[in-house]
């Protein structure tokens, strides 16, 4: 009877382990053109916020004139920054921790 013997695996290498991307977030920066009833209605129609807290973001835009409005990949976030433009909102984005 032969068996088959044992495989050892090595470990890698703490410097070979690939870190998960920065995660990366939305920023909704304040303008003269929008109305802040039409910001509130965005939050909520495209993240699907609950009235409260597009109203609070949208006060965050008027009043310091920047919101975080989503966090995730840097794919997620330009998706949302897209959308953001096409409801003629002014966005960006960037790594979570900078802003």
């Amino acid at each position: 009877m032969s068996g088959t013997a044992p495989v050892e695996l090595e470990r890698p290498d703490i410097e070979d382990v690939v870190r998960p991307d920065t995660p990366w977030v939305t920023i909704v920066w304040n303008d003269p053109v929008n109305l802040m009833s039409y910001v509130t209605y965005v939050f909520q129609s495209y993240f699907g916020y609950q009235r409260k807290k597009a109203e609070k973001l949208m006060m965050d835009v008027h009043e310091r004139g920047k919101a975080v409005v989503s966090n995730g990949t840097r794919e997620e976030m330009e998706r949302d920054v897209e959308a953001m433009h096409s409801y003629g909102l002014w966005a960006t984005l960037q790594k979570s921790g900078d802003t």
